[in-house]
């Protein structure tokens, strides 16, 4: 991957310096209405009834967007934050639906119900979870990390990319944005050599080790990412990757079983973190602004920034092309392979 696009090397950027100095002195500034009108437009934010996702709806409702899908997967906590949502914004259509990253029928029924609407311009991946402990999928046997923010987020964005296609009214690409990290470049990522790699998400972890597992999912996915932004076009759709930051009041560890690990994480989120409102405008500007010149790199600060050194380096060209083999035979039941294929033509 060519690194002429930055202002500053991967190795700078995945360091923890820059991510302190990011987080302490840097603040991404929202986007008005002066800049975007939304007003027609269609959007879906999964993971949308608390924390970054609820306040990245709730912008995109700023901006006058006609219509909002709330994509979640407790629906009655949907519809309470449907119900904070519409203060302020009675003129918008916002809908619940429901969907629950842990199961691929819930991603593919919801894909089909997105071929039901009029229009869809803007599609934001924000869901996700980290675990406090090793948690294996029953249907899948992967463990849940993986499934929910690498698996299923993928199958998801596939799936949704021909409905952004076929269901835009003007000649503008839409727009899929996959909510990222920059833990994702501390992953020591120690199972790399594994093939096939996939498989060893089904085993038990001898020392399980939480961050590392979630910085891994979020490695894997600008992995996979990379290789889907170059075999869709950009006429069809912008895709790209976009970190918020670490932010307060996320409620990324909700799942979490360990009372004592939750406060202390809670409690490094409140004295490092920014809030949600600010984060969710880096995602909100990936979706709304810029051009071509974004699709498949990965937005900080609202600026194009490098993704994990590893992507940029022979190795990691070879990890990511193979993991994408191996990505698409797991996905294969649902003809990910010829929907990509389709999308060229």
């Amino acid at each position: 991957m060519d690194t002429a696009a930055f202002d500053i090397s991967p190795e700078k950027e995945a360091n923890f310096s820059s991510f302190f100095y990011r987080q302490f002195f840097v603040t991404p500034q929202a986007v008005t209405l002066d800049e975007v009108d939304l007003s027609g437009k269609t959007a879906i934010v999964t993971g949308s009834n608390t924390g970054i996702g609820l306040e990245c709806a709730r912008q995109l409702l700023d901006l006058g967007l006609s219509k909002l899908i709330l994509a979640v997967r407790d629906e009655e906590r949907g519809e309470a934050a449907r119900e904070i949502l519409a203060v302020g914004h009675e003129v918008s259509i916002i809908e619940v639906w429901w969907l629950d990253l842990s199961y691929y029928n819930s991603v593919t029924k919801f894909a089909a119900r997105a071929r039901t609407l009029y229009q869809l311009d803007i599609v934001v991946l924000n869901a996700g979870v980290c675990r406090s402990s090793e948690v294996f999928d029953e249907s899948t046997g992967y463990e849940e990390d993986t499934q929910v923010n690498y698996l299923s987020n993928m199958l998801l964005s596939i799936l949704i990319l021909p409905v952004l296609k076929s269901k835009k009214v003007d000649d503008r690409p839409g727009r899929l944005i996959l909510v990222s990290s920059h833990i994702a470049a501390f992953a020591k990522f120690k199972e790399r050599d594994e093939e096939p790699l996939l498989p060893i998400y089904k085993e038990k972890s001898k020392k399980p080790d939480v961050y590392e597992r979630y910085a891994t999912t979020k490695l894997l996915c600008q992995l996979s990412f990379s290789e889907l932004a170059k075999l869709v076009p950009s006429s069809v759709a912008i895709v790209s990757l976009a970190n918020p930051g670490l932010c307060y009041g996320s409620s990324l560890l909700r799942d979490s079983s360990d009372s004592m690990f939750r406060f202390f994480s809670v409690l490094a989120e409140r004295i490092i973190g920014r809030s949600c409102a600010v984060g969710a405008r880096v995602l909100v500007d990936a979706a709304v602004k810029h051009g071509e010149e974004i699709h498949g790199h990965y937005m900080e600060d609202c600026k194009i920034r490098p993704m994990a050194p590893l992507l940029y380096t022979p190795e990691g060209e070879e990890i990511a092309q193979s993991l994408w083999r191996e990505l698409m035979a797991e996905l294969a039941f649902a003809g990910v392979e010829d929907i990509i294929e389709g999308l060229g033509t």
